[in-house]
C-alpha cells in the first residue's frame, strides 16, 4: 500500500527487492495485493478505505505501508483517515523504531561513527497524547477552548512496558531507558514511572534507568553510546525516534514495525518519513528505510535468515557509496534498488561457490 506522495515510489522498490529475495534464496516465497488507498481515493470518495477494507486486510500476514498525507487534505484527516484506521481496531499497539548508523553513512554528531549508535525505540501506539479524546468548544470566539486529553490505562502501559523488558533482554547490552515526564505530568506519566518500577522486579537481568523526555534530547546528542533499548509515550517517541533518525544520518533511512504482539491482527510495517510532495516522482526518494521496514517484516515473519541477508545487502551497498542525496551520495531510488537487488544476487552466487 503506497499511498501518498514517494510511498508508492518506495513501496514498489521494497516489492522488487523483496521478490528478487525471495527467489534467489528459493526457500520462502512472497505474494502481494496492492491497495489503492491514498488521499487521491479520499478525495474521490469521501473515504480513505472502503467499506469492508478491514475485513479485506486481515486476510493478510502483514501490511506493507508507504506514506500518508497530501497537501490539499489536513493531516489530521489523513491520518486518522489511514494509517491510525488500521493501527488502532487492528490493536498494532507496540511501534519498534531501530536506529543505527549504517556503513558508509555518516551521523551529524562529532565523532559518531558505526556502533555508536544502535538503539531501538519501542513507542506506545494505541493510547496517551494521541487517544483522539478532547474536542473544541465556542468556535470562533475568543475564550474559544480546545482539549486534547492523554489517557493511559494501566493495562497499555503494563503491556508496552513489559513489551520492551522483553526486547531489551534480547539485546545485547541488557539496558532498558523508560522516558516520561513525570515531573511536571504528575498522573499519566507517574503511573508509567510506578508501573515500570515494578516490572523491572520481573528482569532482573535488564538494567533498567527513567530519564525525563527534555533530559533525554541532550543524552541522545551527547552520550548515544550510553543507550540502547527506550520506551516512552506515543507523543514523546514520536519526536525522540525522528530524532534519532536525524542523528543516524537521515530520516529516509529509518524503518517502523507497527506490531500487534498477540498476532491476533497483521503487523504494519512503514518507513517513517513522510509523503515527501516536494519530491515526489522526481526519482530521488531515498528507499532505503522502506528496505529496512521490509527486513523487519521478514524478521516478524519468521524468516530471519532472509532478513538479515537483506540488510547486510543494504549495508554493502551504502559501504560502497551507491547513496541517495539525503547520505550525501547522488544516486537516484532505481539505482540504489537495483544496486541492492544486485548485491542480493551475488550474496547467493557467493554462497553457492
Amino acid at each position: 500500500m503506497g499511498a501518498d506522495g514517494i510511498g508508492p515510489e518506495v513501496v514498489s522498490a521494497a516489492v522488487k527487492v523483496l521478490q528478487t529475495l525471495a527467489s534467489s534464496s528459493g526457500t520462502f516465497s512472497l505474494n502481494f495485493t496492492d491497495y489503492d488507498w491514498s488521499s487521491e481515493t479520499y478525495k474521490r470518495t469521501g473515504k480513505y478505505i472502503p467499506d469492508g477494507g478491514l475485513e479485506s486486510l486481515k486476510q493478510h500476514d502483514a501490511i506493507l505501508f508507504g506514506a500518508v498525507g497530501a497537501p490539499d487534505v489536513p493531516d489530521h484527516i489523513s491520518l486518522w483517515g489511514l494509517r491510525l484506521a488500521i493501527c488502532q481496531p487492528f490493536q498494532q499497539y507496540a511501534n519498534v523504531r531501530p536506529t543505527r548508523i549504517l556503513p558508509g553513512t555518516s551521523s551529524p554528531l562529532r565523532n559518531a561513527k558505526t556502533g555508536d549508535l544502535d538503539w531501538v525505540i519501542i513507542r506506545e501506539n494505541s493510547e496517551g497524547e494521541y487517544a483522539g479524546q478532547g474536542g473544541r468548544s465556542h468556535r470562533g470566539e475568543k475564550w474559544e477552548t480546545a482539549t486534547e486529553v492523554a489517557i493511559f490505562t494501566r493495562h497499555a502501559v503494563e503491556r508496552i512496558i513489559r513489551f520492551a523488558f522483553e526486547i531489551a533482554q534480547q539485546r545485547p547490552k541488557k539496558h532498558l531507558t523508560v522516558v516520561t515526564k513525570s515531573n511536571a505530568q504528575r498522573n499519566g506519566m507517574v503511573l508509567w514511572d510506578e508501573v515500570a518500577a515494578e516490572l523491572s522486579k520481573e528482569f532482573p537481568d535488564v538494567k533498567m534507568d527513567k530519564m525525563l523526555v527534555d533530559a533525554m534530547t541532550c543524552r541522545m546528542v551527547l552520550q548515544p553510546e550510553s543507550l540502547d533499548t527506550i520506551v516512552a509515550t506515543n507523543l514523546h517517541a514520536d519526536i525522540l525516534s525522528d530524532l534519532a533518525a536525524a542523528l543516524a544520518g537521515s530520516i529516509g533511512i529509518a524503518p517502523t514495525s507497527n506490531l500487534d504482539p498477540t498476532r491476533r491482527h497483521p503487523s504494519m510495517f512503514e518507513p517513517i518519513h513522510g509523503s515527501a510532495f516536494d519530491i515526489t516522482g522526481k526519482g530521488v526518494a531515498n528507499p532505503v528505510g522502506t528496505f529496512w521496514s521490509a527486513a523487519e517484516m521478514l524478521k516478524w515473519l519468521g524468516e530471519e535468515d532472509a532478513a538479515q541477508r537483506l540488510m547486510q545487502c543494504v549495508e554493502a551497498v551504502t559501504e560502497r557509496g551507491v547513496r541517495t542525496k539525503d547520505l550525501h551520495g547522488s544516486a537516484g531510488t532505481v539505482e540504489v534498488t537495483d544496486a541492492v537487488c544486485e548485491e542480493i544476487r551475488s550474496s547467493f552466487v557467493k554462497k553457492l561457490s
